[in-house]
């Protein structure tokens, strides 16, 4: 790869899975294509059908529009390098666009777990406080919290880019990775990396861990609620929403949990090739997933769902 003329690489590369053979890297690309359109077609059509049915435009379509949307910018910021480089043997990208995609990597990680606490929030005041959630969780008032989550998640990633454009890389400049991110692109820069890890640790775990918290509690004050209901099919029902958002909640968490403790924690390692499928994991499976997590699973949209169906077998 190419050095500046200071010395610091000017070009990355990335590696993705480390230990995939050569005669795969064809049906790898095929499949990560296929999973790329699948996520924004199915995401996207969140958005259409949210834009010309105005059924939907209530507070809680508008948290699974907004994760819709971000569902649709962290694949379009991480996959279509990836596809090229197992298509076409094109994993080199600039180091300044490298940190550009750092940037919004963890752009969309802050934005989607701001929206995972708003959606627990307003479960919580549709579950517990049934009177006031029609005057207090407004559409307007979702609006406000939607955009102030779009904006709010560029501070944690914001600071770090500063601190990434100030510190030279001196290589291997090799990313191993499916994209650039935090512990990747530490790894390429010269010197003691130890500040730089724990304060990339401080930041995501308080970007993870204060807004799980939030969630946690209130799916707890919920779980209380249902079980006070005399209504066993409203216990019922709100147990399975619930039951369903707590499984995607967990991929969230979890696994980022483990990823970013590794580095930090003695005695607890991954290998490259480990590290490498639980990111790919947990980046990419909710995001294929959510829509029809949150939107097959949800009544209105069903019966919309129902009302196109017949109309096209016909023809």
């Amino acid at each position: 790869m190419s050095r500046s003329p200071c010395g610091d690489i000017s070009n990355v590369f990335i590696v993705g899975f480390p230990e995939l053979q050569l005669e795969y890297f064809h049906m790898v690309a095929w499949f990560l294509f296929i999973l790329y359109v699948t996520t924004v077609v199915g995401n996207l059509v969140l958005v259409v059908m949210f834009v010309v049915e105005h059924s939907l435009q209530k507070p809680m379509y508008i948290i699974m529009v907004s994760l819709a949307l971000s569902d649709i910018g962290f694949a379009t910021v991480a996959l279509p390098k990836l596809i090229a480089r197992y298509w076409w043997d094109d994993g080199s990208m600039g180091l300044y666009t490298c940190q550009f995609q750092r940037h919004m990597i963890h752009y969309f990680g802050s934005l989607n777990s701001l929206i995972l606490l708003t959606m627990a929030v307003d479960r919580y005041m549709a579950v517990c406080l049934p009177l006031r959630y029609p005057m207090l969780m407004t559409v307007p008032t979702m609006t406000i919290l939607t955009v102030l989550s779009w904006l709010v998640a560029h501070i944690f990633p914001g600071v770090s880019s500063i601190s990434f454009t100030q510190i030279p890389f001196c290589g291997p400049s090799q990313i191993i990775q499916t994209f650039c991110d935090t512990l990747s692109l530490a790894a390429l820069a010269c010197g003691d990396k130890s500040q730089l890890l724990k304060a990339a640790y401080a930041t995501a775990m308080f970007i993870l861990l204060v807004p799980l918290g939030f969630v946690i509690i209130s799916y707890f004050c919920i779980i209380i609620s249902v079980f006070h209901m005399t209504n066993g099919q409203g216990r019922k029902k709100t147990l399975s929403t619930c039951a369903t958002q707590g499984c995607i909640i967990s991929i969230y968490y979890i696994p980022r949990f483990f990823i970013y403790s590794t580095s930090l924690i003695p005695n607890l390692s991954m290998t490259p090739s480990s590290r490498v499928a639980t990111t790919f994991f947990y980046s990419f499976f909710p995001p294929l997933i959510n829509p029809f997590v949150y939107c097959l699973r949800t009544k209105e949209i069903r019966s919309i769902f129902c009302l196109f169906i017949p109309v096209k077998v016909n023809r």
